[in-house]
């Protein structure tokens, strides 16, 4: 094989093994390879995968960075034996700050009771969300990581809200 090819299939395992989107510099320090080759490689992965109709597979760029994930109509019944990462009760926390952000930890307490305290450290841990001291409670935004981490183009939040709004098919 040449190295082109085994170039290309060094970096499709990177991508596939990355539990998150991945940059080029992070790429290049695992590989050794340039950013003109790695970049390369992924523009013909993409095209292999996103062009084809064969593969549940597709290499998005996010930002500065790349991820390898299941097209959307793969991913619902995978989801289905997938564990989750993030439980569903806090995922519905997440929805509704990224949704209602900037929000009070206040207000959101009044909307799913007091194990907002408990799902909030865990998304701060997760670096999800940023937390702000606001007088006698926390004002919460998602993160510059919480994008990234679920494949949105946008950190702007009315983006956000859309992308959510869309994909929960809210009117």
């Amino acid at each position: 094989m040449n190295a082109k090819g085994e170039d290309e299939k060094i970096i499709e395992s990177i991508l596939f093994s990355a539990s998150e989107p991945i940059s080029l510099e992070q790429i290049r320090k695992i590989t050794g390879l340039s950013n003109r080759k790695i970049e390369d490689a992924i523009e013909r992965l993409m095209e292999r995968y996103n062009r084809s109709e064969d593969s549940p597979m597709e290499i998005l760029r996010i930002g500065n960075k790349f991820v390898m994930q299941l097209k959307e109509g793969y991913a619902d019944k995978a989801r289905k034996v997938a564990k989750p990462e993030i439980p569903p009760d806090i995922l519905k926390t997440l929805a509704l700050i990224a949704y209602h952000q900037p929000i009070r930890q206040a207000d959101l307490r009044k909307m799913i009771g007091p194990k907002v305290y408990e799902h909030v450290d865990f998304l701060i841990e997760k670096k999800l969300i940023n937390s702000k001291k606001l007088g006698t409670t926390e004002l919460l935004t998602t993160s510059s990581y919480f994008p990234e981490y679920f494949g949105i183009e946008s950190r702007h939040p009315e983006e956000i809200r859309e992308f959510l709004a869309k994909k929960m098919r809210i009117k």
